[in-house]
């Protein structure tokens, strides 16, 4: 379907890789997929101990006193569909079709996050009349929920002293460095009481907001769904007795959706129909013009549930919840613009007993990283919650004199007219983690323009991805002389 489009030669193979399901954690089926592709055109290709696919490729005739080029991108994609869509994502390649300017997934995430980036070094590796160094191909696994590849990486694969990452989603921007991350995760028992006679019962449901990249889009003032649904609760007017409660999952993604099991008095019924329309139109006064499809509703349960969350541990729940940061905790105060530290309340579990949470914290400065970390933790702590924190993963600190850098400024701008937009991004990037294996690489990040990537609206536009290829290139063909 997308074979008619350019570059053709990209495209084809972005629509073969998306055949292959590719989730995290669960990658055999693309490892088979791309070690196959490597051993198909007699390319050196091996994988190491954690599954990374290492694909290496001669430099062309003309090309082999420059340095060797290190191509990374993750194969991993996130993998998030709407309620209503129904996909086996472990056995179905996503469904795309093109809208005007964009390629689209039919209710799913597309996996143009980081799925262009390994097909354009697909592209590369089986082209026969594009000039290049000597490629070193890092196709690394679980970059979306652990950063596993990365952080297991064997440098003893690599000669390369240039790394091109092909992961930035915006086609004007070349990324210098990104901010590390680590995740809470936190469990407390509740108990439970009886539900009262004469009480009738709703599933509420938080839904239609964008969603999102919670580095990427944390400062676009986008709805977190657990946020406002606990909003909700919080504030009724009336008492709620609540069943359950299950909001968001990925622990990258901003919540687009979450929903409550709730019960309440049989004369309550109309005051509480009321608050969540009310509620509803607070919500979409509030968050536009950013969000405009926010849904708040109440859907009847014929049978309601006998148990229910003790009135004292549910309310202090709702009250951890409420009080917990979440969104821009910092803005940077040397790059214009920029999301210094952040935190994103990416899951809410409430049932049978246990209040789970996870969530994300991210800095470009280790100490703050450590502060915003502390500060969520302190609040579950407060509660007598079990806390954990893990996957700690460093940011990639910029170097603003580059020669990479400038070399790939000074060919944007003859290439471009204008000048690239360059700067540190919010996104956790592996080149952090990747430079603390191969240390004295120069790094630049960049790629099409990608939006809403980590959830279903996710769309990469055909014209950008016209230019990343053309200026990807270019820059392949002016590698610098070996030193």
């Amino acid at each position: 379907m997308l074979l008619n489009i350019e570059p053709k030669a990209l495209w084809s193979h972005f629509e073969a890789l998306n055949a292959v399901p590719r989730p995290s954690k669960k990658e055999e089926k693309v490892i088979k997929f791309l070690v196959g592709f490597g051993k198909s055109l007699n390319l050196e290709t091996q994988t190491d101990h954690v599954g990374n696919i290492i694909i290496k490729k001669p430099a062309t005739l003309g090309m082999e006193d420059r340095e060797t080029v290190i191509l990374q991108s993750h194969v991993d994609m996130v993998h998030q569909k709407n309620n209503d869509t129904v996909f086996d994502f472990d056995n179905e390649g996503i469904r795309m079709f093109i809208d005007g300017d964009w390629v689209k997934a039919d209710g799913t995430t597309l996996g143009a996050d980081n799925g262009i980036g390994v097909a354009a070094i697909m592209a590369i590796l089986s082209s026969s009349d594009i000039a290049h160094p000597a490629i070193e191909a890092m196709l690394t696994v679980d970059e979306e929920t652990g950063m596993t590849g990365a952080k297991e990486l064997d440098p003893s694969f690599y000669e390369g002293k240039i790394l091109l990452n092909l992961d930035t989603e915006e086609d004007d921007e070349l990324s210098i460095g990104c901010a590390g991350g680590i995740d809470t995760n936190t469990k407390f028992y509740y108990k439970e009481d009886n539900i009262p006679n004469h009480v009738v019962t709703f599933n509420l449901s938080v839904k239609g907001l964008m969603g999102g990249h919670s580095g990427m889009d944390i400062h676009r003032g986008r709805g977190n769904a657990n946020k406002l649904l606990t909003r909700v609760l919080y504030d009724s007017p009336v008492r709620i007795f609540l069943q359950e409660f299950n909001g968001g999952g990925l622990r990258n993604a901003i919540p687009r959706e979450a929903v409550a099991i709730v019960s309440v008095a049989r004369e309550n019924q109309e005051s509480f129909v009321d608050y969540i329309a009310e509620i509803q139109e607070l919500y979409l006064r509030e968050f536009y013009p950013v969000e405009k499809n926010i849904q708040l509703s109440l859907e009847p349960v014929n049978e309601s549930p006998s148990r229910c969350l003790n009135e004292k541990d549910q309310n202090s729940i709702l009250q951890t919840i409420y009080g917990l940061h979440n969104g821009v905790y910092k803005m940077s105060l040397t790059f214009d613009d920029l999301v210094e530290t952040s935190s994103s309340l990416a899951q809410v579990i409430i049932k049978n007993g246990c209040f789970e949470t996870k969530s994300l914290q991210r800095s470009s400065v280790e100490t703050s990283k450590t502060d915003i970390a502390n500060t969520i933790k302190s609040a579950f702590q407060v509660l007598g919650a079990e806390v954990e924190q893990t996957g700690d993963y460093p940011g990639w600190e910029p170097n603003p004199d580059s020669p990479l850098l400038k070399m790939m400024k000074q060919l944007y701008e003859q290439k471009f007219q204008s000048k690239p937009k360059v700067l540190a991004g919010h996104a956790g990037l592996e080149c952090g983690i990747l430079g603390s294996h191969l240390p004295g690489v120069d790094m630049i990040s960049f790629g099409p323009t990608i939006r809403h990537a980590h959830s279903p609206d996710e769309c990469v536009s055909i014209s950008s991805v016209i230019k990343f290829w053309e200026y990807f290139q270019e820059v392949l063909k002016n590698i610098p002389e070996k030193k």
